[in-house]
Parts: structure tokens; C-alpha cells; sequence
């Protein structure tokens, strides 16, 4: 083999090991919005789904035909590590009709001293129950910030999906927790900000 065939195939080594080194990287940065993506359809992990309005008037129009089967929905909160706020459901459990919207209150207080901005993470018990859960408005869809002592009410408008009547993974299920958690957002800035 001559000098010049090595060199020719050490080039052509190097050019592929870049191509799959950048394309690693590609795949790494798309990772983890494909993986919210694959999530958000899917219902995967408990993930709730974002609903519209027209949605939420199909569910309502199939909940009036069908006699109006109940759900228990379970309100859950907390505040992450180094977040000043107190959070709690404004009530810790209601029973909505499937299919038919309705809204629960959270309450947060910030307790500090200095203006505080979170953003809530959220997630929804059993996982099979996370695509059949469609928030319509919700204050976990941008953050929040809370001067000192100040203390909000913060809607969910809510409905249960009437095909979760359908699907024999959630035959038995009669309570559905919507659990979420307040974090400092990265860029408040904060003691114990990340």
C-alpha cells in the first residue's frame, strides 16, 4: 500500500469519525425536545395533554349524551429546593364530570423578602391517566413571579377526556392525581437558583 492510499483512507476516517461526532451532537440537542414531543403525544410518563377550546366543547357535548360518568381528581403541590414560596391546592380533591371542564385553584405565597420567579413542572398519577388530562389555561404554561408577601390564586381549567372511558388500561382507575412542583425559573437569579 502506498503512502498516499494511507493518507487518502486516514482522511476519509477522520471526515466520517466528524460526521459522527457532529451527529451525535445533533442528536444529543434534539433529544430532549423529541423526548417532550414523544411525551405530550403520547400521554407517556403521565404527561398531560394542552387542549383547546373546541376540544374541550367536543368533551362537553359527548358528557351531556352520556349521562355524565365522575372522575376523582386529587390536587398535589410542593415547592423545590431553595424555593421560598408556600404552595398548596386551595382543595385537595374534586369530583368533575368526564368530559365537562372545570377549574381547581392553587394557592403560593412568596415568603421572601425579594421578588420571586418559579415555574411549575407537572405530572399526573397513574401514567396511563397523563393523555386522557387536557388543561385548557393553566399558570404552569409560563412563569410566575410573586413580589414579596404577595399571595395569587392560580386556575387549572381542566377536563378528563371522555375516550378515557374507552381504554381498557384505565378500567378501574377512579382517582386521577395532578401533582405539581414549583422551582425557581434558571434565570431568576435567586439564592439556590440553578
Amino acid at each position: 500500500m502506498t503512502t498516499a492510499t494511507l493518507e487518502n483512507r486516514n482522511t476519509r476516517t477522520a471526515i466520517f469519525a466528524a460526521l459522527g461526532a457532529l451527529a451525535m451532537l445533533g442528536l444529543g440537542y434534539a433529544a430532549v425536545p423529541l423526548y417532550d414531543l414523544f411525551c405530550r403525544v403520547t400521554g407517556f410518563g403521565g404527561t398531560t395533554q394542552r387542549a383547546s377550546e373546541s376540544d374541550a366543547m367536543l368533551a362537553a357535548q359527548f358528557a351531556r349524551s352520556a349521562g355524565t360518568p365522575t372522575m376523582s381528581i386529587r390536587f398535589d403541590a410542593s415547592t423545590g429546593v431553595g424555593m421560598p414560596w408556600s404552595f398548596t391546592p386551595e382543595s385537595p380533591t374534586d369530583t368533575v364530570q368526564i368530559g365537562q371542564r372545570d377549574m381547581a385553584f392553587y394557592l403560593a405565597r412568596n415568603n421572601s423578602d425579594q421578588p420571586v420567579t418559579g415555574t411549575a413542572t407537572f405530572n399526573v398519577e397513574p401514567e396511563q391517566a397523563g393523555r386522557y388530562f387536557n388543561k385548557i389555561q393553566c399558570f404552569c404554561f409560563t412563569e410566575q413571579t410573586l413580589q414579596p408577601g404577595q399571595e395569587v390564586r392560580m386556575p387549572v381549567l381542566f377536563y378528563v377526556d371522555p375516550a378515557a372511558l374507552d381504554d381498557p388500561n384505565m378500567e378501574g382507575v377512579e382517582q386521577i392525581t395532578l401533582s405539581y412542583t414549583f422551582h425557581r425559573a434558571k434565570d431568576d437569579g435567586g439564592e439556590g437558583a440553578s
